[in-house]
């Protein structure tokens, strides 16, 4: 078994490379759930549902979120009525924010929503949200606090950042199966997501830090950061705010306590030099995920790294 650790539109590149080379039986994703929202009375899972998108082959190759040749007519018709239409959800897409939502109130968990959605929408590999309970990613700014959607969204993460929370964290529980997706895995990989709002908010539940120190498999993350700046997003000004430096020294803070193996790119191959000696290790390659080749390339070499019987990419050493 595969297990990733997931959120944001990278991870779902990264996972849209591995669904090609791994069994979908074989995967095990846990995701993020702090950035869920609640829009026009429904719950939604934006993390989630990316991935479902991902694996049923109906993500928006354009947006990176969303069904593909999504309408948005009701959203049209919402703003129309003069109410909020800042958080763009497709037609399409109001579909499964409808049954979740009513799936929901039927006393069903976030964890049995999402796989009655997967079954309906053919998805084969298993989906896991960090936890059933409500945790929320909330953002400190001059203008207040913010949930991560207004933030990012609503207000394009321009809004200066004075701290980060994972609001009712410490009250929540891993959904069930996470953990055994962690302690019995193969092998561990953490997308190449957000580390403080994608994963940050998994590895702040009780109990899934503590499991991937635990794991005997290798901990293989990849990179969000090439230089100092994200690939996309505001990671940078996130890990600015949590003291940690936008850098692959910074991820490697991020998550030394857990992590095995860094991927970072090749133009951070001299700095991952000037890293050896840490507790993790580095290896440098093309991490960017443009294409579909891209993202099969990233997953092959993490697959690679994370299972010492495959060859291909050699650790960064001080040579």
């Amino acid at each position: 078994m595969i297990t990733v650790l997931t959120g944001g539109t990278g991870g779902a590149k990264f996972v849209d490379g591995l669904r090609r080379l791994v069994a979908p039986e074989e995967l095990t994703i846990i995701v993020n759930t702090g950035d869920d929202h609640d829009w026009w009375g429904l719950h939604i899972s934006p993390d989630i549902d990316s991935i479902l998108y991902t694996l049923a082959g109906m993500l928006s190759p354009e947006r990176g979120w969303g069904v593909r040749g999504d309408t948005f007519h009701c959203l049209q018709a919402i703003k129309a009525l003069g109410e909020p239409a800042w958080f763009s959800v497709g037609d399409r897409d109001l579909a499964t924010h409808l049954l979740r939502t009513q799936l929901l109130s039927q006393a069903r968990t976030l964890t049995e929503a999402t796989r009655i959605i997967g079954e309906k929408l053919g998805v084969r590999s298993r989906i896991l949200p960090m936890t059933d309970q409500h945790v929320e990613t909330r953002i400190h700014t001059p203008a207040g606090e913010l949930s991560f959607q207004e933030y990012f969204v609503k207000r394009h993460s321009q809004d200066p950042i004075n701290s980060v929370r994972f609001a009712c964290s410490m009250d929540a529980k891993p959904a069930p199966g996470v953990i055994d997706a962690i302690t019995k895995a193969a092998a561990v990989l953490i997308a190449p997501s957000n580390p403080i709002t994608s994963i940050g908010p998994i590895l702040a539940v009780p109990g899934i830090r503590y499991a991937l120190r635990q794991t005997e498999a290798k901990v293989v993350a990849v990179s969000p950061i090439v230089g100092n700046a994200a690939i996309s997003g505001p990671a940078a000004a996130l890990m600015i705010s949590r003291d940690f430096a936008p850098s692959i020294s910074g991820i490697a803070d991020c998550y030394e306590d857990v992590l095995d193996i860094l991927v970072v790119d090749d133009s951070d191959a001299e700095s991952a030099r000037s890293l050896h000696g840490r507790s993790v290790q580095f290896a440098c390659t093309n991490i960017f995920l443009r294409t579909s080749e891209d993202r099969e390339r990233v997953a092959r070499t993490t697959l690679e790294l994370a299972f010492p019987e495959f060859q291909g990419t050699k650790l960064a050493d001080a040579s």
